[in-house]
């Protein structure tokens, strides 16, 4: 049956919810056998850019002029830098610097979702190196000592990073423990189960497979609803005043 133009989706003036039933799929420069599904970029006002990557095999995906980071969802891909290649598989991961020569390919299809930001540096710091590893590798820790909600930071909390990206993982019934606001902007894939999200002053269901963006002092609290864990994919901007200073 029609939907009747009904949907979850809502776009407001600091947070936006996309759900699957209105994604629109699209081709970037440089993409072969694969398509784009954007998320989130500039031309809503955020700083970054996030999408999801549907490849088909040998499906390749497209240059990019700022750094990248890259999280395999569902199948595998292999990535070229510095003259080697590296397997990811599901849950995998890979962070590249700005002007990092490198090439991402599918051997099956696949579902990867990208980041991508231009860098901010800082006097004295030095590029971000060339990481490759898999969330399964990553020790997980308590949110505010709540044992039921777990976090693994993907990106090392060191000053050449000037974004971070975390998972999160909640128990059924487990929450954050204060609305948050704040000078930080968000990125969200919802990886697994579902869950009510506080997004300025409206409440959302949300389940595996939304999106969200949250922008700076956008009110935000998740809690985890169902019977299975909660998880999603988080973004934010990090390591840099407020200002915005960039090393010229």
């Amino acid at each position: 049956m029609h939907n009747l133009g009904q949907t979850r989706s809502s776009h407001q003036r600091n947070h936006l919810l996309l759900t699957p039933d209105t994604f629109v799929r699209t081709a970037l420069p440089g993409m072969k056998n694969a398509s784009a599904i954007v998320h989130v970029g500039p031309a809503l006002g955020a700083a970054f850019t996030e999408y999801t990557a549907e490849f088909e095999p040998k499906g390749e995906l497209g240059n990019t002029p700022a750094q990248r980071f890259v999280y395999v969802m569902e199948g595998a891909v292999s990535l070229e830098a510095q003259g080697k290649r590296h397997e990811l598989g599901a849950r995998g991961y890979a962070y590249l610097a700005e002007g990092f020569a490198h090439g991402v390919s599918a051997k099956k299809k696949s579902r990867v979702a990208v980041i991508e930001k231009r860098y901010l540096g800082v006097e004295k710091s030095e590029s971000p190196r060339l990481i490759v590893s898999s969330e399964d590798a990553v020790s997980s820790h308590a949110l505010d000592g709540d044992s039921d909600l777990q976090v693994k930071c993907l990106l090392p909390d060191d000053a050449s990073f000037d974004f971070a990206v975390n998972t999160m993982v909640y128990q059924p019934g487990a929450s954050l423990s204060m609305v948050e606001m704040h000078v930080m902007e968000h990125g969200l894939i919802m990886l697994e189960g579902s869950g009510i999200y506080r997004l300025g002053d409206s409440w959302y269901p949300v389940a595996a497979g939304d999106f969200i963006w949250m922008g700076p002092w956008c009110p935000q609290w998740f809690g985890a609803i169902g019977k299975v864990p909660s998880k999603y994919l988080i973004y934010k901007n990090w390591n840099r005043h407020p200002l915005g200073d960039a090393k010229k």
